[in-house]
């Protein structure tokens, strides 16, 4: 397949620059993934589509401030701006960053922010252009980027975000992403009671959303790109919730893209029950999922709008069929839904 193959025209004005007020009262495309039916819906709608007995898989992964802006600690270029951007945590003090201006920081480079609160050294050049960084402080590291840190909003928002927690689902947890699982942005306290009260099961998982998984992909060919590792941990109770809907015949539905991910990794083929079930699992992932991909878990899937030419939009293709997806997203634009981390959502079923 071609990367063209999963490309399409937006208009600027539909790409979301501003959370709505209430999160779940966005719009809900509703997608039969068989036959590409399309009805549309308020968000909180959801709840009609799921019964007693089916797992909501979501991921409570809580996203830091990953984005720093110090100086240069150079005699050279004493006080020069730099931004580092943390992308993945190696171990307690070093990282893997990006970093503004490249030409400027190489291996031994040492850049302040706060005024020295916080003080990097890069240790290591990758073949990405990517650093390898190592943090000196005194105090507790996570405290200390929330002082300093900026969120990472992604390029294409270009409004200043009013309350950083509209970048946060309501039930983010664990911190360590750099970008926020936006198909659960819609969900709110209520809502998910309301889930629960009908004898729906939820169930978390944690994947730390990398900047791997946004990465524009570079080759024609999408067989020939590889996705970046990214972090996640399925807890036991999580395994048990989802392997007793599939064994009862109900579903499995995910809220975005890193729970399928995360939950498609720990498939696992049990010989003595015939079918696929999940496992415990902690551990890094760096599938990637296309068509051709035969779903061993995950029976629908909650979303937002995609990039083109995203590995994003060709997972939600491979759970479903390309020619479903570019049609409902046709319909999207047609009736003017809102796209990317802010906007509306849809619903494979």
């Amino acid at each position: 397949m071609n990367l063209d193959d999963f490309k399409y025209d937006l208009p600027k004005e539909l790409i979301a620059q501003d959370p709505i007020e209430k999160r779940d009262e966005s719009k809900l495309l509703v997608i039969d993934k068989k036959t590409g039916e399309l009805s549309h819906h308020v968000f909180k709608d959801i709840i009609d589509y799921l019964e007693a007995g089916d797992t909501l898989v979501l991921n409570e992964t809580k996203v830091i401030p990953a984005r720093l802006i110090g100086n240069l600690m150079d005699a050279n270029s004493l006080g020069r701006v730099c931004e580092v951007f943390l992308v993945r945590r190696i171990s307690d003090k070093r990282w893997e960053c990006l970093v503004r201006p490249g030409k400027k920081l190489k291996v031994g480079a040492k850049v302040s922010f706060g005024d020295g609160k916080l003080i990097c050294t890069v240790k290591e050049i990758l073949l990405d252009g990517n650093r390898i960084v190592d943090f000196d402080y005194d105090g507790i590291f996570e405290e200390i980027l929330d002082s300093l840190g900026e969120m990472p909003l992604p390029p294409y928002i270009t409004h200043k975000l009013k309350d950083k927690d509209r970048y946060q689902t309501v039930y983010a947890k664990n911190e360590g992403s750099v970008a926020a699982p936006t198909a659960g942005l819609h969900f709110t306290k209520e809502l998910l009671n309301m889930i629960e009260k009908k004898g729906v099961n939820i169930a978390y998982v944690t994947l730390h959303v990398s900047l791997g998984t946004f990465r524009p992909v570079k080759v024609d060919k999408i067989e020939d790109h590889k996705m970046h590792k990214e972090w996640y941990f399925i807890p036991r109770d999580v395994a048990d919730k989802v392997n007793t809907s599939k064994l009862n015949g109900k579903k499995v539905i995910c809220v975005g893209t890193t729970s399928i991910r995360s939950i498609e990794s720990a498939a696992y083929f049990d010989e003595k029950k015939g079918c696929h079930l999940l496992k415990e699992c902690e551990g890094e992932t760096d599938i990637f999922i296309y068509p051709g991909y035969k779903y061993k878990l995950a029976d629908s899937l909650v979303t937002n709008f995609h990039l083109p030419g995203s590995t994003l939009i060709m997972l939600v293709s491979a759970f479903s069929s390309r020619e479903i997806v570019m049609n409902a997203y046709k319909e999207a634009i047609k009736e003017k839904y809102r796209f990317y981390s802010f906007g509306d959502a849809c619903f494979f079923h």
